[in-house]
């Protein structure tokens, strides 16, 4: 059993927040990189403000369970958006 990433009450990230906190960052700017090929402005700016909220709404989580199945979620959220992006330029 591995024990938790997130401690209580500490100030100063441990190396596993470090680490999940870089994943986070990562899939926030693919998303943001995936959503400037998008052609039309207004679905790029739909977009790019829904994820934004997504991120924001969800940076206070602190359970390690929860945080692992948002990163999974917005993966899979990220890959069928490029599907589609694909789909649309062939």
């Amino acid at each position: 059993l591995a024990a938790p990433c997130w401690g209580s009450g500490q100030t100063s990230l441990s190396p596993c927040q470090f680490l999940r906190r870089q994943q986070v960052l990562q899939l926030y700017r693919k998303i943001l990189r995936a959503i400037r090929e998008v052609p039309a402005e207004q679905d790029r700016r739909y977009l790019k403000d829904w994820a934004r909220e997504e991120f924001r709404r969800n940076k206070d989580a602190t359970e390690e369970d929860a945080i692992r199945m948002m990163i999974t979620q917005g993966n899979m959220q990220l890959k069928e958006l490029q599907r589609t992006l694909k789909l649309a330029k062939s």
